[in-house]
């Protein structure tokens, strides 16, 4: 009897546990999508500026990424701090280099990526999924879009310009999607 008390009672803790862990990587997941709301309603967020978020189980958040000015560092690690479930802020985000060509630069890949009739369903959004950096003539594009097509195109269109180097990072949908999916595999 006192063995099937206490068996009853390590059943009970241990299906305890299991839900305290699923709750954190949810509460992960929730405060991602909330530091994700923050930075893209941070009205000097543009798409030439790029900013990835970690959560750890303990609430340690870690901004990475790059951005054009050394204020939206400092401006975007401050919203990120306030979200409920930050514990603390790893800001590691880049700021890039000042530069005229690299200004010019991500000008004309943007013109030439949202002008182009391919993309005008992104150029519509409010907040444009393609992102452009350029650090000292070189271009990285990231986010998301809807096919290897629109990627490869995106591609094509950045290269145009002189650009040292461009480096395609774009994701589709369906490769978010399939991650996520993995990422919720792995809670289960």
């Amino acid at each position: 009897m006192v063995r099937r008390v206490i068996a009853t009672g390590l059943v009970a803790l241990m299906t305890l546990a299991a839900a305290t862990l699923a709750g954190a990587q949810r509460n992960q997941r929730q405060v991602i999508r909330d530091v994700q709301r923050e930075v893209s309603r941070y009205s000097f967020y543009t798409v030439f500026d790029d900013v990835n978020i970690e959560v750890s189980e303990a609430g340690v958040l870690t901004l990475s990424g790059s951005v054009t000015q050394p204020y939206k560092k400092d401006d975007i690690g401050r919203r990120a701090s306030s979200v409920p479930g930050v514990g603390e802020v790893h800001n590691i985000l880049k700021v890039l280099p000042v530069s005229h060509f690299d200004d010019e630069l991500r000008y004309k890949i943007a013109r030439a990526i949202y002008g182009n009739s391919a993309f005008w369903q992104y150029a519509a959004r409010p907040d444009p999924p393609i992102h452009i950096i350029v650090d000292r003539g070189h271009v990285t594009l990231t986010g998301v879009v809807d096919s290897e097509v629109d990627r490869q195109l995106a591609r094509t269109l950045a290269w145009q310009f002189g650009a040292f180097s461009v480096t395609n990072e774009l994701k589709t949908t369906a490769e978010t999607r399939a991650l996520e999916r993995a990422l919720q595999s792995e809670i289960s």
